[in-house]
């Protein structure tokens, strides 16, 4: 879709959590005098920061970050709205001549902002007949037998995120389809270069423990607490991100701080391998190392990658 002479109107920098995107996306808007837009659906959420490794303002680096912090816990998240608000965004920025950076690893979300997606509509009645059972039975027995109607969809969302197991089902009612058969080819609607950053398995595993010490020592339980407070228990979406989910049981009693430590990073290197294949399916990413002896030389490479795709 590239016009000769002219960068792609969008980046997108994808890939695991604890790969290095959130870094690249703050260097590579330094260079192309653009703007981070936020696609981890996690860091939507007000006062979840330690736990979703939410860029500091120093880190930051003066670079304007779009889509932080815009929701309550207690809101429950919509990929639809993301989209508008995220379109919203790049096309702001596209008008003003400034290159949006979107930057996450949320799939469905950096999809449902670049690609021609639209989404089905609900059915209150199904809804609430399959809220009723996640309320009785628990994501667990959901997830199965999303398992045996989509098993790519079941592969994709983690067992315990009970809301979208339930809407995926929803959907597969509602549309007599598979979820991801209503997810169209990869076909876009923002001239796009996608950057994932590729981190060998073991060097992200062993980062993703390191993340979770650090925060853990930056005061986690204290930020979970302190949500706990203003409705996170509640909150549909918030209360299943990783590290949240398990200090909230730990706080109820439910497991042991140590236990809900030793759990989140189980859950993360899980997360991160979902993730890697939900973007290793998509043709259109450009791959690059984010390896530690190559950090270095990630932002050359993929302004190289800009520079190629100006010339193509």
């Amino acid at each position: 879709m590239n016009t000769a002479g002219h960068p792609p109107r969008v980046i997108a920098v994808v890939g695991p959590t604890a790969a290095g995107k959130s870094d690249l996306g703050v260097a590579l808007a330094r260079h192309l005098d653009g703007e981070v837009v936020n696609a981890d659906s996690m860091q939507l959420y007000r006062g979840m920061d330690i736990g979703t490794a939410k860029l500091t303002e120093d880190e930051r680096q003066g670079v304007p970050h779009r889509l932080l912090d815009i929701w309550d816990v207690t809101q429950a998240a919509s990929v639809a709205e993301y989209q508008r608000l995220a379109r919203a965004e790049m096309d702001r920025l596209l008008a003003e001549g400034r290159t949006p950076i979107l930057v996450g690893g949320s799939g469905l979300y950096v999809r449902g902002a670049i690609d021609a997606l639209d989404f089905p509509g609900t059915d209150p009645a199904v809804r609430a007949r399959l809220e009723a059972e996640l309320a009785e039975h628990g994501p667990g027995a959901l997830h199965t037998r999303l398992a045996a109607a989509d098993p790519e969809a079941a592969r994709a969302i983690l067992p315990s995120n009970g809301r979208r197991v339930v809407r995926a089902l929803e959907v597969i009612e509602i549309t007599g389809r598979p979820f991801t058969a209503n997810l169209p080819g990869h076909e876009a609607v923002y001239d796009t270069l996608q950057i994932g950053v590729d981190v060998e398995r073991p060097e992200l595993d062993e980062r993703i423990a390191l993340r979770v010490d650090r925060m853990w020592e930056a005061g986690l339980v204290e930020e979970v607490r302190r949500l706990e407070g203003i409705g996170l228990r509640s909150g549909r979406t918030a209360s299943r991100a990783l590290g949240y989910q398990q200090v909230l049981a730990a706080l109820a009693g439910e497991c042991t701080e140590d236990e809900a430590r030793a759990e989140t990073v189980r859950a993360t290197k899980r997360f991160a391998r979902r993730q890697d294949s939900w973007f290793r399916r998509d043709p259109r990413v450009h791959w690059l190392s984010g390896a530690a002896e190559r950090r270095v030389g990630l932002l050359a490479n993929a302004l190289a990658l800009v520079e190629r795709a100006v010339t193509a």
